[in-house]
């Protein structure tokens, strides 16, 4: 039962971490491209910066619903792998380094998306929508870097995550039995 209780809250702070995340990072990518959300992302989420008090709380809010689904994915999965801990306070602290793999992966990636994005797709192009009316191209383009190789960067920590997970298991698992057998 306390098992459930640790997947439970892991679920739902991998959903918050996810939104903060999502939130900060739209923080920082707007500063970058103010027009990857005033001509895109305001579309794509039907929203008006007067609703939410102006940009930043807007972008804050696009953020979070951007993103706390892949909490909710990532949580899920992680927290499914590590029931196969024997105990509530082993599944805890396995499932922290986990989450921990993830947002560093998210973050790493996030970082080699912007520098790709710039250095590379900005000068060869791309074939995303893009608005016809952009002062701005590069930094767009950027920005577009930038968002999908984070979320590609949360998947590859969720696989990290997981292999992490089983790893301590099986060294777990190994470190009891030779307890066990030099008692």
């Amino acid at each position: 039962m306390r098992k459930f209780g640790v997947f439970s809250l892991f679920l739902f702070l991998a959903i918050l971490i996810a939104g903060l995340y999502g939130s900060i990072h739209d923080q920082i990518t707007y500063t970058i491209s103010p027009e990857y959300f005033t001509k895109f992302k305001y579309r794509q989420f039907g929203f008006e910066p007067s609703w939410f008090g102006g940009d930043r709380p807007t972008v804050a809010i696009i953020g979070f619903l951007a993103t706390w689904w892949m909490g909710m994915f990532i949580g899920v999965l992680l927290g499914l792998t590590a029931l196969i801990f024997p105990d509530h306070r082993a599944m805890a602290a396995a499932l922290r380094t986990a989450i921990l793999i993830v947002i560093a992966s998210s973050v790493a990636f996030a970082v080699f998306g912007g520098v790709y994005g710039r250095l590379h797709l900005a000068a060869t192009g791309v074939d995303w929508w893009m608005p016809k009316d952009l002062k701005d191209q590069t930094a767009f383009i950027i920005v577009g870097s930038i968002h999908n190789f984070s979320y590609l960067g949360g998947l590859c920590g969720m696989i990290g995550g997981i292999i992490y997970l089983l790893r301590r298991w099986q060294l777990d698992k190994r470190q009891n039995r030779l307890v066990e057998t030099s008692s």
